[in-house]
Order: C-alpha cells, then sequence, then structure tokens
C-alpha cells in the first residue's frame, strides 16, 4: 500500500512540476516588460499554487485528514482539476509552436548542410531564414497570449460547470418496446437513477430538489444502479433520510457499484473493519426501504403476471473493477418470466458477459460512466472522452434482441460540477407495441 501511495505521488509531482514549468516559460514572457517588483510578485503567487496542491496532496497520502472534511477534499480536488487541466491545455499549446519552430530550423539546416538544394546565391537568405527562426524559438508575447487564452478556455467552462451543471437534473423520458412484455405490466413506469455519490453532495437543498423531481413522475418501479457513496457508508449520512423518500408500489430496487465496497480506501484498520463498512451500507439501503439485490432476482407480481428483477454486483472489465457480479447465481431458484430486467453498475458487464451468455436477459440497466460529466449533446449528437473507454456510456442501445441503458448518474465524483453531460433522473415507460 505504502508503495502505491508513493508511486502516486512521484506521478502526481512530476506531472505538475513538469507543467508549472512549461507554463510558466509562456508566463514570463507576458511579464518581460514589468519591473522587477511586479515580477517578483506573480513570481511568487504562481509557484505557491503548485507548492499548496503538492503539499496538501504529500500530507494526505501519509495522513488522510481530508477524510474528515469531505467538503474540503471536494473543492480541493475541483480545484486541482480545473487549473492543472487549464495549465495542461496551454502547455500543449505552447509545445506545439516550439515543435512547429524546431522542425523548421531542422529543415534549414538540412537544406544548407544535407540537400544542398540551394544555390550559393541563396545562401544568404537561408542565413537570414535561419537567423530568423532562432530568434523565434524564444516565446513571443503574441503565442504566450494565445497559449494562456487556450488555457482560459476549459478553466472558464469548468468553474461554470461546478455553479451550473452540478444539480441541473434533466428527467429524460424513454419508450421502451418489450413484445412480450405481459398484459398487466404494459403501460407502466420504471424510474431509474444511478451513481448518487453522497460523499461528493455539498448543497442539501439542490440534492432535495432533485428527489422532489424523482418524487413526481410516480413511477411504478424504481431502481437504482449502484455507487451511492464514494468510498465509505458514513458518507450517507444525513442524505440516507432524503432518499429513502423515494418510494414505488412496486417496490425500489437497488444494487452496489464499484464505490460502494471500500475497495479505494487506503486505512482500513482491518478486513473486518472493512467488512463492517459494506454491512453498514447494505442496512442503508434496507432502512431506506430499498430492495438490495446481490446477485439475487425478485418477481414482480400484478394480476398473476410476472415481471423478474435482477440485480447483480459490480462486475467490471477496466481496470482493477471488482468482478463480483454472478447473474446464475442471481437467476437460481428464478421461476419463469416472460421479461427479465437486470440492474448491473457496469456496462462494460453487458458487452463482455451478457450479451455473450445471457440472451434472455430483455433489458439491462446500468451506470457508472458518469459520461465523464463533461461532453456535448446536440440533438441526436453526443460526444464525450467516456466513448473512448466505454462502448456504451449513455442512453439507449439496442444489442441483437437486447437493450441497454446507460444512465448518466444523478451525483458527481471527483470534480464537482458537469459540462455539457447533466445529471439524469430516467423514465421508462414499458410497451407491449409501439
Amino acid at each position: 500500500m505504502a508503495t502505491f501511495k508513493l508511486k502516486m505521488f512521484l506521478g502526481v509531482f512530476v506531472f505538475v512540476v513538469l507543467v508549472d514549468i512549461y507554463v510558466w516559460q509562456a508566463t514570463k514572457t507576458m511579464l518581460r516588460d514589468r519591473p522587477n517588483w511586479y515580477k517578483k510578485i506573480i513570481w511568487g503567487i504562481y509557484w505557491f499554487v503548485p507548492a499548496f496542491f503538492l503539499l496538501v496532496f504529500a500530507v494526505n497520502s501519509i495522513h488522510p485528514f481530508l477524510e474528515s472534511y469531505r467538503i474540503v477534499k471536494t473543492w480541493y480536488m475541483a480545484m486541482f482539476f480545473i487549473i492543472y487541466v487549464s495549465k495542461f491545455l496551454t502547455a500543449i499549446f505552447v509545445l506545439l509552436d516550439d515543435i512547429k519552430r524546431l522542425l523548421n530550423l531542422c529543415w534549414h539546416w538540412l537544406e544548407r548542410n544535407v540537400f544542398a538544394m540551394k544555390k550559393e546565391a541563396d545562401e544568404e537568405e537561408m542565413e537570414d531564414a535561419i537567423e530568423s527562426e532562432v530568434k523565434k524559438i524564444t516565446r513571443s508575447q503574441f503565442i504566450a497570449r494565445a497559449g494562456l487564452a487556450a488555457g482560459a478556455v476549459p478553466f472558464i467552462f469548468l468553474t461554470r460547470g461546478i455553479s451550473s451543471g452540478a444539480y441541473k437534473y434533466q428527467v429524460r423520458h424513454v419508450n421502451l418496446l418489450i413484445p412480450k412484455l405481459p398484459e398487466a405490466f404494459d403501460g407502466i413506469k420504471m424510474l431509474q437513477i444511478s451513481d448518487v455519490h453522497c460523499g461528493s453532495f455539498y448543497d442539501r437543498d439542490a440534492v432535495y430538489r432533485g428527489i422532489r423531481m424523482v418524487k413526481e413522475q410516480k413511477a411504478h418501479i424504481v431502481t437504482f444502479t449502484g455507487d451511492f457513496v464514494n468510498n465509505r457508508t458514513n458518507e450517507s449520512d444525513g442524505w440516507a433520510d432524503m432518499f429513502s423518500e423515494i418510494k414505488a408500489p412496486m417496490g425500489v430496487f437497488s444494487i452496489l457499484g464499484n464505490h460502494d465496497y471500500g475497495d479505494y480506501v487506503m486505512d482500513w484498520k482491518s478486513p473486518e473493519e472493512k467488512q463492517k463498512n459494506l454491512t453498514d451500507l447494505c442496512n442503508v439501503h434496507k432502512n431506506m426501504g430499498w430492495n438490495l439485490l446481490r446477485n439475487e432476482h425478485f418477481i414482480i407480481e400484478r394480476e398473476n403476471q410476472r415481471l423478474a428483477m435482477i440485480g447483480v454486483e459490480n462486475w467490471g472489465d477496466r481496470g482493477r473493477f471488482q468482478k463480483f457480479g454472478d447473474i446464475d447465481a442471481a437467476k437460481k431458484g428464478m421461476p419463469d418470466s416472460p421479461v427479465k430486467i437486470l440492474l448491473s453498475h457496469d456496462p462494460s458487464h453487458f458487452d463482455t458477459i451478457i450479451s455473450q451468455k445471457h440472451p434472455d436477459i430483455d433489458l439491462t440497466l446500468s451506470g457508472h460512466t458518469h459520461g465523464f460529466q463533461f461532453g456535448v449533446e446536440l440533438g441526436n449528437y453526443r460526444w464525450s472522452p467516456s466513448q473512448y473507454i466505454y462502448k456504451h456510456w449513455a442512453d439507449l442501445y439496442h444489442i441483437e434482441k437486447q437493450m441497454l441503458y446507460v444512465n448518466r448518474g444523478f451525483g458527481f465524483l471527483g470534480y464537482p460540477g458537469r459540462v455539457g453531460i447533466l445529471p439524469e433522473i430516467t423514465v421508462f415507460t414499458l410497451n407491449r407495441t409501439a
């Protein structure tokens, strides 16, 4: 564990130092004509920022004091993310200009010394060109300003995403055609929320506004597809009472996500403490009146007809995510049902297992991706960095005779905001015919 923390710190340290050194070169260009006292003040302010971030990161790696101040941790991570995304873009912008200038120099040198493509009469012209490029190697104020302006764009958008995107809940209505749906369930409404991440919330009124929106839909069935907390069960203190107001006449069904198991906490005192944390979280679901399905099924009966709800533990096909989900175990002893709806947190489970080995699953509901909390959605056009990681990352997908819906998430993690990909409440209407 200590080795992992050391590697993480060294990685962050190298990234921060390299980016800041490079961006500082552009910043210095802007200060070229300023008096020395002004330059010293800007130098102090500029380098205070990385020193502060690295000091807090180092101390927290040794003694995770930020876990006791979750709102402070949220804002610390937010500012780090916003500042260094912006600086990184500036660094790339200026680096590309440096590379261009270097290539120009190399080409002029090759022309003169290797290819000898120019006549002697042109040598003086080439010398002037090379001399000019050498002078341009030092960044011009124009390039510095352009690079800093490029970095300001994500800074503005990401900052605005905190104030206007984090709690801007969107209700999405989706009609699902399921021809073999029992007649008794034709037209019912089923609601999905996902990825609450209680440990990241900082605005109780805004969260409760979202809960009221859920209640206003008057769904017959409500589903929650994992990640109620970030890491520890006590993050749900003060929030679980709010979410317990979410009820449905046919039941509220929930599952666990990758963050619910406490696997990302580095300082559990013992395996028993970690297990107790998970047991306590399961009890939170129970106390809220939610039916937590851990590789289990639940049969909803209406007018002597059945609808099967199946819920599995987390199963992820990326990185070090858990592979606890077991559909065979969840189906064991399940009576025959014409329609089966599966709750599985990570959509890669559908891609790897469900679509390959379980064609009897009619609809899978997932979350996990958050749509990266950043992207563009204009009409039918969607783009997000998520699509380079997950084959299915948001909205409804039809694969052969199966359907997968990936919810964009109710909460947020890390960056306490959303840009373009807004928090989602999904309302499905189940239909036998179009």
